[in-house]
Parts: C-alpha cells; structure tokens; sequence
C-alpha cells in the first residue's frame, strides 16, 4: 500500500522564524530551520526567499558556514556608517541597513580613534569594523558599543541630517539637532534649495573629499527653527513619523457609508457620557452604570461601556487601514497631535460628541458588590453621549463643587459611576496591581505664543482611576470573549521582570537598607511592599523608578503570557481603536467571533497576527520615544533664559560618563559631565548606581538630593548641562564609602576627572 503525500505544514511567517532563531543556543542553518518548522522539499525556496529578506533588512546576520544567527545583537564584525561627531570628538556609527524609523532603538557605537598616519573618519564615510559591547554602559534599554576600524569601505552615504541652517562669510553651514553631533556641514548655494538662514531643514551628506567639513544638500525646509512649533517639528521627523495622509484615505472617508439601527442596538437612552482631558479633541470610549435589579446579585452593577465603532469605517485593506497600520498609533505633542486615522474620523465621525448619534462597539458588563465580573456581552450599537465632561468637572462634582453641566447629572449619571468605580477598585486592590507613584508633567503652552507657559505636575484624581477602572474591565471582557469563541486575538502583554533586572534591583535596594528576597519579587504585591516602605523616605522617587527601570516592556502579542503589572490573566486593548490599531484588530475580532457584521477580521490578518502585533509594539516605542524627545526640547526651551540659575534637584542615574539629575520644580533631565565633578579619580560603582572619589570618598548615588546651576538650555538639540552649585561640590551626596571595592562586589568602572 503506497504512502499518501504529506500534507504540507503551515508555511511559517518571519516573526516565527527568527523568534526559533533566537531561542537556539547557536547559529543555525537553513536545513535546520526547515527540519523545526516541517516544510517539505517545495516550501523550501520559499524558506530561502524569507531567510534572505530577513538578511537584507538586517534581521539576520550569516555567520561561519553561512549559518544564520538574530542580529538583536550587534556582530563581532559589521560594517557601519558613520553618521555624527560628538562635542568631545568623539565618531559616532551606525549599522548600514538599520534605521530607527520603525522605532527599535540601534546601539550607540562610538568609534576608536584611527591610529597615527591615517585621517579622522568623517560623516558619510563607510567603514568594516570589529565590535566590543561595553557591558556596563546600558543607558534607557540602549546597548552601547565600541568601534574599531579594519578597514574604510566605498559606498558610505547619502547620510541624512536634520538641522538649522546658517549662511556666514564661507557659505551656508548645516548644525545638526542631535546632540551628540557637533559636526557641521556646509552647504553650497546650488544645494540650498533656496533655504533661508535660520530654517530647519533635512540635509543630504554629499560624497566627495574627506579633508575639512563634509558638504550636503537641502532636501527639505521644515520653516524658521525659532518658532515654538519647531520643537515637536525636530521630534516628528528624527523619529520618522509619518504626517500626510494619501489622498485615497480622505476619499474613502468622503464615500463612507451612514450608519443606520440595521443590525444594531439602540442605546440612545443609555445615560452614556464621554470624561476625558479638557485639551482632548477626540472622545472614544462613553461609560454608564446603574444597580444591577436582578435579586441574585445584591449590590451589583450593570455597566455600559461604549467605544467608537471604528471599524465601520476603516475597512480591512482600504487606503485608511494600509495608513492606520503603517502609524501604528497617534502620538501627543504639547501642541498637536500626529493622529493614527484622518482627523475628519478622529475628531468627527468616530468622536462620541454630545448630542449627536455615533455608531459603537459596546460591551455590557455585570458585576456584584466585590467588583467582580460575573458575565458580560458585546453588541454592535448607535449611541448618543449625554454630555462631554473633564477629569476636573467630574471631581469637582464628586467633591460637591458641580458646575451648571455636572450639577443635573450627578445623581442620575456620576453617583452611580462612582459607586460601581469604588467595586472595580476594590477588586483590583485584592489583586494586587503594581502601584507606582510617579510625578506625571505637564507642559502647558500660551495660546497666543505657542511659547512654554508653565510646567506643573499633572493631578491624578479619582475621575481619571474611574475611566481606568471600566476600561480595564472592558479590556479583560474583550480578551474572554474572544477566548470563549477560540478566536485569535492580539494580547496586550507584560512579562515578568527579568532575572538580571531582579537582580540590579535588589542591589539598588540593599544598598539603601531595603531589602528585596530572592524568592519573592515574582509578584507586584511584592513591589508594593516595598514601595509602602519607602513612601516616608528621601529615595522615594528613586525607589518608584529603579522598580520601573526593573520592568518588562508591555507589548501585542497572539501568544498570551498575562499582565504582570495588572495582575491579569489575560487583557487585550479594546477602549481606542481612534488612537490605537491594536484596538481596531480586536474589535473586528469581536465582530467576527460574536457575528456582529461581514467587515470583521479577514483570514488573512489572522495568520500575520505575530507580524502585526511586532510592527505596532515598534511604532508604539517610536511614537513614545518622540513624545519623551518633543518634551525635553519644550522643558529646555522654558530653561532657556534661565542659564546661571541654581535649582534644586536630584540624581535620576549615574553613568561611567557622569550623572544625570531631575530638577524638583520642572521635572527637567540633564547632565553633569564627570570632567566638572571636584577634582578626584571617581570609580563607577554599577551595582550602587554611584561615583565614587578614590582619594576622598566623595560618593555621588542615585536618588541623593543635589543642588546645580544650569550651565546650557537648547531647544533646539534637547541639550540640557548642569554644574553642581558651589555650595554642594563639597557634599556628600550618598552613603560615604571609604573603600569603594568593598561597597559592591559589581563591576568598577574608573574615571578621572579630565
């Protein structure tokens, strides 16, 4: 009897691939790969087109024996591109084919200088290089490398920079925004572009000689760099996020069908009501809750939870969606927002505006008087918000202060949102939710200036834990649901912290007499009692940051492995799919497991879930990261009349390269170089997290009060430099240590003040 054919395995996709790239304890080969995944003798070209686009975009390197090892790591030998030139003249490189534009933070490679006889290397230049991670320079997650030159390659360039440009006696010059280049580069008049002194614009390095300043072209003016607008401008093009929507998008808006009752269920009655932020110009999710009538559940809740109902509008595959994927995410700057959809959705047709009917996803939730969940249901729906409230009004309301809005909902409409919130809350107490406490700021700017106004720490009132709360809930629901009908889903995912991490927080702990077990650590609650214990110290921030510092990174994922920080089995986004496309994948997941319509999920984004859930974690790091980038620039340009001035502060992390301090009143970061601290050869202790004076013992911890002068404010490259203020260089600012070897048994790293 002859053997049937075997029946193909499931071709795998590229997050697969490298995921048991990764996870194989060496490099790998192609028969290896096809033998793990199954794949008959057909699929393997197929494998070896994978294989090599993974190569191509950097994914992968080939190692020995053309066998193939994940390039999450830097390689013994890369070849680079050398892209800036820091103030101390230091040359800073990049992998060739890697960019941040997809928001996965690169190395920090700083390039050996070249040995005697052979010229400097220079913006544009290619090189071969060997590399040698520096173990103990890790700074925000960004691994740091040293470079050495083997040899210089042909074929570097055309290296991109954003800068201000400048006309002098010799011809326009180029400064860049970044920081770390000091570097300039001239630009000659036929390569202007017609650029005006004083505009910001993305220059081109030219190739060419590499003796004196590397010459470039403009390719694009972003208008004057001294107008506030510039500052989240800079922020918004060095991440690479895109702003203009294709003209196809804005046409699919316009023939966007209207929503009718067919196939919905009217909730116009439901005293539904939008609460978000006084600047929100888009309103997503409206919440209701009344006492549950049902004599079995004594003291319980019915809530509603309503969320614009996105995916009648964006289609899968449509000009919107292929957009909406391509952001990921919106990202909020002080003065506009980059929003993920067209803002004639984001602010209009999906926005929950008072008094005007609005399509929706709903979820209605039971809960008893212990704020536990006990059923729920989703329905497609036609909505119409009652009132659009802030965070302020709502508290003001609850605290007996309503204003002519709140006063006639407070009995029938926030009393009760309350009281179901008091339940959620409860619940969540009993399990034990990581409860860090950290300041939030707020950068407010004037209208008419656009200018940085004031920088306040932003309140957190039971309004805001009220919305959290019944999204938490209706996230949870969502995830069930979709277990319930065995339909795949994009998790919102948060591991547990690392066992290295564990570690360097226990050591931080230890060395101001806290102490975190070996055998605990395992759980939020167990950070809470710690964070209880140091809610009436002096490290308090400190200790809220280094347990922040010690965290996994949330991100979507079809494979569920909980939410550590949430103490959840299981959570999905479902509350923002304006703002967020995992949201919108979960609600036509939703729409397709529950069959609330024909435009739920498509077999074809089931299968690229893995794919999709790594893109938007990435365009989620990058919206973040231009965030963090637009608010130092704003923090810097509100400090930058102020250069001389003395603030009071404290160190938020100590580096091989100096200390970094937070300023109490405006929250702003900056840098103490090591070369200005009192005279002495300072020895970085990894384990503390401190410098510490061989000859004097003068110890500088993270977390110790401090008080510095503001030696430079700029804008326009994020720079902010301190010097300790003359009365503090002869304090102490830690735990004294005579001996700085037997302070920790961590790696020492040793430097003179220069």
């Amino acid at each position: 009897m002859s053997k049937l054919p075997r029946k193909p395995a499931p071709f795998p996709t590229k997050e697969a691939v490298l995921e048991f790239i990764r996870e194989s304890p060496g490099p790998v080969g192609k028969r290896e790969i096809a033998r793990a995944f199954q794949l008959t003798t057909d699929q393997r070209v197929a494998l070896k087109l994978l294989l090599k686009e993974l190569e191509t975009g950097g994914a992968l390197e080939r190692g020995r024996g053309r066998r193939l090892a994940s390039a999450v790591d830097l390689p013994e030998v890369a070849v680079l591109d050398i892209v800036g030139i820091t103030g101390d003249g230091e040359v800073l490189a990049r992998p060739v084919n890697r960019t941040e534009a997809d928001g996965v933070p690169l190395p920090e490679i700083f390039m050996q200088p070249e040995g005697r006889g052979h010229p400097s290397l220079a913006v544009g230049e290619r090189v071969l290089a060997r590399l040698r991670r520096l173990d103990d320079a890790q700074y925000e997650g960004r691994a740091v490398y040293e470079g050495r030159t083997i040899r210089r390659l042909e074929g570097g360039g055309p290296a991109r920079m954003l800068g201000v440009y400048r006309v002098g006696r010799d011809g326009g010059r180029i400064t860049s925004t970044d920081r770390r280049v000091k570097a300039e580069l001239t630009v000659a008049p036929l390569h202007a572009a017609g650029a005006e002194p004083g505009e910001l614009v993305m220059a081109e390095v030219l190739s060419g000689s590499r003796l004196g300043l590397r010459q470039a072209r403009v390719v694009e003016r972003l208008g004057r760099s001294d107008e506030p607008k510039t500052v989240s401008l800079i922020a918004i093009h060095s991440a690479g996020l895109p702003t203009i929507f294709p003209a196809a998008c804005l046409e699919e808006i316009e023939r966007a069908p209207v929503p009718t009752l067919a196939g919905r269920t009217d909730l116009r009655t439901v005293p539904l009501v939008t609460i978000d932020g006084a600047d929100a110009r888009d309103f997503d999710d409206a919440v209701a809750a009344e006492p549950d009538s049902d004599p079995a559940n004594p003291g319980g809740w019915r809530l509603t939870i309503a969320i614009a109902d996105v995916a009648w509008y964006v289609r899968p595959g449509g000009a919107l969606d292929r957009s909406a994927f391509d952001r990921g995410n919106s990202a909020y700057f002080p003065d506009r927002v980059v929003p993920m959809l067209p803002e004639a959705l984001s602010n209009e047709l999906c926005s929950l505006k008072p008094e005007q009917d609005r399509p929706c996803l709903a979820v209605r939730l039971i809960i008893d008087r212990d704020g536990n969940a006990r059923r729920h249901h989703f329905e497609r729906g036609l909505m119409r918000s009652r009132a659009r409230l802030t965070y302020e009004q709502v508290q003001a309301a609850q605290d007996g202060v309503a204003d002519d809005m709140a006063a006639p909902l407070l009995e029938p409409v926030l009393a009760p949102l309350y009281r179901a919130f008091h339940a959620l809350e409860a619940a969540r107490k009993r399990r034990g939710t990581l409860d860090l406490d950290l300041p939030e700021r707020l950068i407010r700017l004037n209208a008419a200036t656009g200018k940085v106004e004031a920088i306040l720490e932003r309140p957190h009132y039971d309004s805001h834990r009220l919305i959290e709360e019944f999204m938490i809930a209706a996230n949870v629901a969502a995830a069930e649901t979709l277990e319930q009908h065995d339909s795949p889903l994009l998790y919102r995912v948060h591991d547990r912290p690392s066992l290295d991490k564990l570690e360097a927080l226990r050591q931080f702990l230890e060395s101001i007499g806290l102490k975190l077990a070996r055998d605990q650590g395992t759980r939020p609650v167990h950070f809470n009692q710690i964070l209880k214990l140091a809610s009436d110290l002096p490290d308090k921030v400190a200790i809220n940051e280094m347990i922040l510092r010690s965290q996994s990174q949330a991100e979507y994922s079809p494979d569920n492995i909980g939410h550590f920080g949430l103490a959840l089995p299981r959570y999905a986004h479902f509350t923002s799919p304006i703002r967020r496309y995992a949201d919108l994948i979960v609600h036509r997941a939703l729409i397709r497991a529950v069959g609330l319509g024909a435009d739920g999920l498509e077999d074809g984004a089931l299968a690229r879930l893995t794919q999709i859930g790594g893109h938007i974690s990435r365009t989620e790091r990058r919206a973040a990261a231009a965030e963090r980038d637009a608010n130092d620039r704003y923090i810097a340009s509100f400090l930058a009349d102020r250069v001389g001035a003395t603030f009071c502060g404290r160190i938020s992390g100590v580096t091989r390269f100096g200390l970094f301090v937070c300023l109490e009143e405006s929250g702003a970061d900056g840098l103490i170089p090591i070369s200005t601290l009192p005279a002495d050869y300072y020895e970085h202790i990894e384990r503390a997290h401190s410098l510490v004076g061989r000859r004097t013992g003068r110890t500088f911890r993270q977390g110790a009060p401090v008080r510095v002068r503001l030696v430079e404010s700029d804008p326009l490259t994020a720079s902010t430099l301190f010097a300790l203020a003359e009365t503090d260089e002869g304090r102490d600012h830690g735990k004294r240590a005579t001996s700085s070897r037997k302070s920790s048994p961590g790696k020492v790293s040793r430097q003179r003040k220069r």
